[in-house]
């Protein structure tokens, strides 16, 4: 380290130093003959402070000094707060950059360029692949829950480049991305292929509605936005309107959202009682509850490994409560919330970290476990469309018309 950065080094920590004990002279400190005494206990701490910060400027130092590429500081800042973040070993926290952060606003509203598949870090290190929107060109194309992006436009990428392979799959509409794709296959092997995909304009649209089998209601909610829970209202009641005798749900590939709207809707399938709760580490709760009205027609829902978070919150509080029997496939395993702060450094930035995790009304957390069906019905391997516009070879739609046909009878 040079003269003069050790010069300024023992500053910043003269300056922390003094800053520390002011603060802590009403609380920790003794006063004696009107001089603030530092508890030893509080000195090791800074001392041990101004370790950790000497070695964060040594290393600083010598990748500036040797490394082969040339790296600007805010290269370097900005990924000493990632790795602050990414140090806690969960995939669902994060550092967000201000791109990053506007990134995330869109996904639950908004517009953007893109293929329209949501992605999570894997515990494997790979992208995995949370589930594709409904109608988009991921889903066209014949992306599948789980898969694995392991290449953008042919360059490689790892679960802690994520952010860098989404800005390149998002872009201009009309535009291709070539992604490879490893998916293990049912024995166990693994496969890997190349999919072309042309962009287009993502427009979360995440209800939509029809009638099938003269009257049964069905509403695939495909992700749970600000929007959500009025075009789900608005979508019940056109179905309600034309006298309905029961109702699907599909939330096979939705990949969660909004906790609030969740609630919402779940507030009108239920009777009066607890929907979620949430606890923080500190073992404070907080309830999400419904009123005692409902709608009064039988109920199905539809889930798979796709359906993970917000989407698991309503299908288990249907489970618990016995209102409406689950079809499909195990859950994805998603059991804790996060929550997004906006930084106050005015460059953009914000931090998204697990703050609590949530309950079933039961009690059962779901995290890294998922929600069995009352039913499992597993999809044939080669379908790409699911829902009514496939009914023919849909076969967990087709379950869900046989159990309410019964229901209604």
């Amino acid at each position: 380290m040079s003269k003069k950065r050790l010069i300024v080094f023992f500053v910043i920590v003269l300056i922390l130093t003094n800053i520390t004990t002011f603060s802590l002279s009403n609380s920790l400190s003794l006063q004696l003959n009107s001089k603030v005494v530092i508890p030893k206990t509080d000195y090791d701490y800074l001392k041990s402070t101004a370790k950790e910060f000497s070695k964060v400027q040594l290393v600083e130092s010598l990748i500036k000094e040797s490394y082969l590429k040339d790296v600007d500081n805010e290269t370097l800042r900005e990924g000493q707060l990632k790795g602050i973040v990414a140090s806690l070993g969960d995939p669902y926290s994060q550092y967000l950059t201000a791109d990053e952060y506007t990134d995330l606003s869109q996904q639950t509203s908004g517009e953007y360029g893109g293929i329209g598949v949501i992605v999570t870090p894997g515990e494997d290190n790979l992208i995995t692949v949370v589930s594709p929107i409904k109608g988009t060109p991921g889903e066209v194309a014949g992306i599948k829950p789980e898969d694995k992006i392991i290449a953008v436009d042919g360059k490689e990428f790892m679960a802690e480049d994520m952010d860098k392979a989404v800005k390149i799959m998002k872009g201009k509409p009309k535009t291709k991305v070539v992604l490879t794709i490893l998916r293990k296959n049912k024995d166990g092997s693994n496969k890997t292929f190349d999919l072309d995909i042309v962009r287009e304009k993502i427009r979360l649209e995440t209800v939509n509605s029809s009638i099938v089998d003269d009257n049964i209601g069905y509403i695939n909610i495909t992700s749970f936005d600000e929007l959500t829970y009025k075009d789900f209202m608005k979508d019940l009641k056109k179905l309600q309107g034309k006298d309905v005798k029961g109702l699907i749900i599909d939330l096979r590939n939705n990949p969660g959202g909004l906790l609030d709207v969740t609630a919402d809707i779940a507030d009108e399938l239920l009777g009066e009682g607890t929907i979620v709760y949430t606890e923080t580490k500190g073992g404070e709760k907080e309830y999400y509850k419904s009123k005692p009205s409902q709608i009064d027609i039988p109920l199905v829902v539809l889930v798979n490994g796709g359906s993970a978070s917000a989407s698991e919150i309503l299908s288990g509080a249907i489970k618990d409560y016995k209102r409406g029997e689950l079809i499909g496939t195990k859950t994805f395993g998603k059991g804790i919330v996060q929550r997004i702060r906006p930084l106050p450094t005015k460059d953009g930035s914000a931090i998204k970290l697990t703050i609590s995790e949530y309950f079933t009304p039961n009690g059962t957390n779901i995290h890294g476990i998922g929600i069995e069906p009352d039913i499992v019905v597993e999809l044939p391997e080669d379908i790409k469309v699911i829902g009514v516009e496939n009914l023919k070879e849909d076969t967990q739609l087709k379950k869900a018309l046989e159990v309410i046909k019964e229901k209604i009878k």
